[in-house]
């Protein structure tokens, strides 16, 4: 017998600009959480001041580690979609709130061996798979097609992108873009929702693209918006990102709380253990 699809919760439609807003509220999360806030952007800078440090003279790698670390960065973003989680609940959102979501996950699971106490293991794992995915596939692009042998930044940038002949820019550009569109449909909400939620790994995907089809405009919009955060944190010499990464990690929990409806499934609350063993996991 076929087996019934997954129950999803209900998306909401959002207008055009609503991202925007998103920002707005994510600034006004980082001025009440203070410190902790931004010291996940510090931390996150530092990872990527230490990738340039393996990498700066290796540039083919060095390109492919920025992205894939920005394609993992909604699990590394976990503990910001916690800390908004609190200051909405009106709770504080302090260092406990942190430690919380990364060593005490596992408290609100009576069954340790069902597919939902794994499940955002499960999604890192995939993200951080696609992530090595396109570090490989950005590299081998790059050294089998580029002219000379690529090095430095300043190489990448003469040989590659401003380049008069051949189209490796460009074909690079549509690879990623390619491999990026499905990651951030399948992102978008994914985390947050398992984070407040007692949902699989399947109803979080399957929700966040339905985020993204049911929005697309506002989703595109969206999109643009954090890739062209990014990229200006990443040419501030990386010291943007202190700012960039909390203010997208919190913005991204607000983008959650507009796009779906999640009161149809069980919240996952490490204070409150699961009495709902009727849900399946």
């Amino acid at each position: 017998m076929p087996r019934n699809p997954p129950a999803l919760p209900r998306v909401r439609s959002i207008g055009l600009m609503q991202p925007m807003t998103w920002l707005v509220l994510a600034w006004r999360d980082m001025a009440r959480a203070g410190w902790i806030s931004f010291a996940h952007g510090l931390a996150l800078t530092l990872l990527g001041a230490a990738i340039f440090a393996v990498a700066h003279n290796r540039f083919w790698l060095l390109a492919g580690a920025l992205s894939g670390f920005l394609v993992v960065a909604p699990v590394l973003a976990t503990s910001l979609y916690a800390l908004s989680r609190a200051l909405e609940r009106g709770e504080p959102a302090n260092l406990g709130v942190v430690l919380k979501t990364w060593l005490n996950w596992q408290g609100s699971h009576v069954n340790k061996w069902g597919n939902d106490y794994w499940c955002m293991v499960q999604f890192g794992a995939l993200l951080a798979l696609a992530a090595t995915g396109w570090v490989m596939t950005s590299a081998a692009l790059i050294t089998l097609l580029a002219p000379v042998p690529i090095h430095t930044p300043l190489d990448f940038l003469r040989h590659v992108v401003l380049a008069r002949d051949g189209w490796l820019f460009e074909i690079w550009l549509a690879l990623g873009s390619l491999m990026a569109a499905p990651i951030f449909a399948s992102s978008v909400v994914a985390m947050p929702l398992l984070l407040d939620r007692r949902a699989t790994l399947l109803q979080a995907v399957l929700t966040s693209w339905q985020a993204v089809i049911g929005n697309p405009l506002p989703m595109a919009f969206w999109a643009a918006l954090i890739l062209g955060f990014t990229l200006l944190g990443l040419g501030s010499l990386l010291l943007g990102l202190i700012a960039v990464m909390p203010m997208l990690g919190h913005a991204s929990w607000h983008a959650y709380r507009d796009l779906v409806d999640a009161s149809s499934l069980p919240e996952r609350d490490a204070t409150k253990p699961a009495q709902t063993s009727g849900v399946a996991p």
